[in-house]
């Protein structure tokens, strides 16, 4: 789906939904992380977020537009927009529109560098730790038994 195929999409959804015009923009925003997609105040533009398309498909992206015209027409007729309003709340059960977007970040670790994991031994009492952060062996001991570590390879 490109945008040109997007913009279709929300104006048919708009028509048939809402039976109001959308009369701006509607795109996808690489740039978005963890949101679906969102509606800006100032343009009055909706910005899809792609990977809700390469994820889920049409559906949860049909969702999400439907979500975001939410905003939309109740901000342009000077009802309460926002998640927290009752307006809101109404036109999304009206609509059958979702109130929250699919998970779209897989994992913290998948998008982080995977971090190294130190293992410590206690030589007395074979209490183990596993640790982020290299220890200093000589400094630090075993806290249930005071004995020294040691770095397990």
């Amino acid at each position: 789906m490109n945008n040109k195929e997007l913009q279709q999409l929300v104006n048919r959804i708009s028509l048939e939904s809402f039976h109001k015009p959308f009369l701006h923009q509607a795109y996808f925003n690489g740039r978005l992380r963890s949101t679906g997609g969102r509606y800006l105040l100032q343009s009055h533009h909706i910005e899809i977020n792609p990977k809700a398309f390469e994820i889920y498909g049409v559906r949860e992206v049909e969702g999400i537009v439907r979500h975001e015209l939410c905003h939309y027409h109740l901000h342009l007729g000077g009802k309460g927009y926002q998640h927290r309003d009752k307006d809101f709340r109404d036109l999304l059960k009206k609509v059958n529109a979702p109130r929250f977007c699919s998970t779209l970040q897989t994992s913290t670790t998948t998008s982080k560098k995977q971090r190294t994991l130190y293992t410590y031994t206690c030589v007395k009492c074979q209490q183990i730790y596993i640790r982020k952060i290299k220890l200093n062996v000589k400094k630090y001991c075993c806290g249930k038994c005071t004995g020294p570590l040691k770095l397990k390879e």
